[in-house]
């Protein structure tokens, strides 16, 4: 259990450092643009699935272990444990972010670009589907899963590339908690919490359903 729990310490932290990371170089350089920030994500999650996923499942997101806990892949208590792992790490990659750059652009938070609940529905439905493909390329007996990584790094660069610019492209509790705790840009966190967790369990639920 320690190495699943260090692997998802240290992919939950990079995954962090580096995706939220661009955001804060291109707020200072203006280089990487928000296509380059969603392809950051996209291939950060691909590295990390195949670097740890042999470990600890790679699961490097609260709302994916929720998920895979009612899917019965994972005990209540190791769930537990690998969701305070995530927490912190994502804690300490945004804490080492502002070390460094200071506080720019609040560390990468997200934030609605208009109102919460459309960000909710966005939110909830870019989870939802981020966890079908994880099931369904990583988890399904038929799936040919030396390609998980690249089908689920795929999917969040994907979703990121259009679904950031309006809610942020979150799809990971742990992403938004780190560096809005750091920040403290607080206000709309409860959304990235709720409505990730709540797309994570109706895509468990509907995937057990068609597979049972």
């Amino acid at each position: 259990m320690k190495k699943k729990l260090i692997s998802e310490f240290l992919g939950t932290y990079f995954l962090v450092f580096a995706g939220t990371g661009a955001v804060v170089i291109n707020e200072l350089t203006n280089s990487l643009t928000h296509v380059g920030i969603a392809i950051t994500f996209g291939l950060v999650v691909m590295a990390l699935i195949y670097t740890f996923g042999h470990i600890s499942g790679a699961h490097f997101n609260p709302a994916v272990t929720i998920g895979f806990y009612i899917n019965g892949d994972i005990s209540i208590k190791d769930g537990i444990y690998y969701i305070i792992s995530q927490f912190l790490a994502a804690i300490a990659a945004s804490a080492t972010l502002c070390y460094l750059f200071g506080n720019v652009a609040s560390l990468g938070a997200t934030l609605p670009r208009e109102t919460w609940s459309q960000s909710f529905v966005l939110e909830f439905i870019l989870t939802f589907f981020l966890m079908l493909v994880i099931f369904g390329s990583a988890v399904h007996g038929k799936a040919v899963k030396s390609f998980a990584g690249i089908a689920i790094g795929a999917t969040v660069g994907l979703e990121a590339m259009f679904g950031g610019p309006i809610s942020g492209a979150s799809m990971n509790p742990a992403r938004s908690l780190g560096p809005a705790v750091v920040s403290g840009t607080l206000e709309h966190l409860w959304v990235y919490l709720v409505a990730t967790t709540l797309g994570a369990v109706i895509a468990t639920i509907l995937y057990k359903t068609l597979h049972d």
